[in-house]
């Protein structure tokens, strides 16, 4: 048998203690001064609410007047709305509205969209502000001088304003037009310095913008499109209101439309804070 001097055998057992420290410890691989990866903070919203309960039967009287006209089970329906199809509503509802009276129809539909990131190191706001500043993009809004950018993703001003332009269900298939661009499209007694046109609103949500478009389609009465789309936090709100009169000849009033869509985004602004 082989002899180990004490010292020796004190100095091997205290060596294969170390290596095995190091092995079992997975800080020890780490490099000094390693930055650390959190994660971003969530969204504020984990939850949509009930697109068609989200605006109160008062609300939808003064936006539909076309219902009052009917029976009662008849404007009950016509309250009651129609849910848009999603395939997840955590992440997507609406609600569809429509009225019709011997004058003109009027409709209204509003979407909630929540943005979640699916990027550790982009937030939930973050990643809603890209997507809403794609929808403000494709809007088109006239500049401060009044010019409508001629390189646009959707359609642009002049299709709308000689009305061959087609709303779509989303404010980036909406072609940005002036009121103003069809003389006939200010109504009676419109302050002459209101501006009118699409553009950039103060005080509602994190971000929000509002597009106008006056379209025709074949022989059909000019309708009016008003589009308002706002973000808050991880949430992103459109509203879309519009009229078509039955006569070729009328043009409905942009003013009225735009006081409506604003008020009603701003009442669905304050329904999502509290």
């Amino acid at each position: 048998m082989a002899y180990v001097p004490g010292v020796a055998l004190l100095v091997a057992l205290v060596a294969g203690c170390s290596a095995g420290s190091d092995a079992d410890d997975p800080a020890a691989d780490s490099k000094p001064g390693s930055p650390t990866v959190s994660a971003a903070p969530p969204g504020k919203y984990r939850t949509l609410p009930e697109s068609c309960s989200a605006v109160p039967r008062s609300t939808l009287k003064d936006l539909l007047p076309g219902a009052a006209g009917l029976p009662q089970e008849q404007q009950d329906k016509v309250y009651e709305g129609t849910a848009t199809v999603t395939y997840d509503t955590d992440r997507k509802v609406g609600c569809r509205w429509k009225s019709d009276a011997p004058d003109a129809s009027r409709n209204l539909s509003i979407d909630f969209e929540r943005v979640v990131s699916y990027d550790p190191a982009v937030s939930d706001d973050d990643r809603a502000r890209d997507v809403y500043a794609k929808k403000e993009d494709a809007a088109a809004l006239p500049t401060s001088s009044g010019v409508t950018p001629s390189e646009t993703p959707s359609g642009s001003a002049s299709a709308s304003a000689s009305g061959s332009g087609t709303p779509s269900g989303s404010p980036s298939g909406i072609s940005s037009a002036s009121p103003s661009a069809d003389p006939s499209g200010s109504p009676s007694g419109t302050d002459p310095d209101e501006d009118l046109r699409p553009r950039l609103l103060d005080g509602l949500g994190d971000a929000a913008f509002l597009d106008d478009a006056l379209t025709r389609a074949g022989s059909t009465a000019q309708h009016r499109t008003v589009s308002v789309v706002f973000r808050t936090s991880n949430v992103i709100v459109t509203v879309q209101y519009t009229e078509q009169p039955a006569r070729v000849t009328e043009v409905p009033d942009s003013r009225e439309l735009q006081e409506k869509a604003q008020a009603l985004a701003r009442k669905l602004d304050e329904a999502l804070s509290d």
